[in-house]
């Protein structure tokens, strides 16, 4: 199969990119260019076609996706800070790239998978208590980067509904793994490891009570082979994946602070921010899907991977 993955020189395309070279499909990378992407580069550029561009661009993206059978969009602008200082941005990238997409998707036929997330779905402690967030439950945004992101998720289905375009929408919880940035505007866990290991405290911002529901990028990565192999079953749906497990911000620091033997610090809570996403996962374990990685598992594993990196941590 000729798959193309969007942000396929990423965190979580990267591993894709892998997984499916090694079940023998022919996998083309659409990524914008940055020195940042060298090691990943250097790790697919004999396995992979990969074609600089961006999905802002619908001339690039129309010529990219012609040719192939299925595209993976995973690009897109991520970080919650960063849209709150630049929303304008998670327009041009989440929003617009998505409509860029899938026109060309609609326009050749081809079958889309588009990674939207859970973030989508706001603060889940407006739900009963014992209750969970399903693929049902109502999209309310908390910040402009869930709100870019909640609409190119509904502009898909609409694109389903509206032309019949054979698409579905994948909502993954918190994604952490090896790979992960942690650098400016990076994930929880690799900022938390990256200051731990150069002796820095961990700040906490708010009471850490926060929890987050962590899938591993080993079980995503199985996640996504599964929604690629149940076409008909979830076309025009949207599917969440996560390990159907919370865990307190707190924890994690504590965890990690106790591995390099430094200290925790708080700070104000960040505007934006949720406070829970207690994930139903009822939907993906219908498919066969079950999570293989527990958190701290993971966070060791990433750990020791971060040990073997340059100091940057990177």
């Amino acid at each position: 199969m000729k798959i193309i993955i969007t942000g396929g020189l990423g965190f979580q395309g990267g591993h894709l990119a892998e997984a499916f070279v090694s079940r023998g499909h022919q996998v083309t990378l659409f990524n914008t260019c940055s020195d940042l992407l060298k090691p990943t580069i250097e790790l697919l550029k004999d396995k992979t076609t990969i074609i600089f561009g961006s999905v802002t661009d619908p001339v690039a993206v129309a010529k990219a996706i012609r040719d192939h059978d299925v595209v993976f969009h995973l690009a897109a602008s991520v970080n919650v800070d960063e849209s709150l200082k630049n929303p304008r941005l998670f327009i041009d990238t989440n929003v617009l790239g998505t409509h860029h997409v899938i026109e060309a998707v609609r326009e050749y036929g081809i079958r889309m998978i588009h990674a939207s997330t859970c973030e989508v779905y706001g603060d889940g402690h407006q739900l009963a208590p014992g209750a969970l967030l399903g693929e049902s439950s109502e999209l309310i945004p908390n910040s402009p980067y869930a709100a870019s992101k909640a609409a190119s998720d509904r502009w898909c289905i609409a694109y389903h509904k509206s032309f019949g375009v054979d698409v579905t929408v994948v909502r993954p919880f918190n994604i952490f793994g090896e790979r992960q940035k942690s650098g400016t505007f990076g994930a929880l866990i690799p900022i938390f490891v990256r200051k731990a290991m150069s002796g820095q405290p961990l700040l906490i911002f708010g009471d850490g009570s926060a929890t987050r529901d962590y899938l591993h990028v080993s079980d995503l990565v199985r996640a996504y082979e599964l929604v690629l192999d149940n076409p008909g079953t979830l076309s025009g749906k949207a599917i969440n994946f996560a390990s159907g497990v919370n865990t307190a911000v707190k924890d994690i620091a504590e965890h990690i602070a106790q591995a390099f033997g430094v200290p925790i610090e708080h700070g104000p809570p960040r505007p934006g921010e949720v406070q829970r996403f207690p994930a139903d996962i009822s939907l993906a374990k219908g498919l066969g899907f079950e999570p293989r990685v527990p958190i701290f598992e993971g966070i060791d594993r990433y750990i020791r991977w971060a040990k073997q990196q340059p100091k940057t941590g990177q």
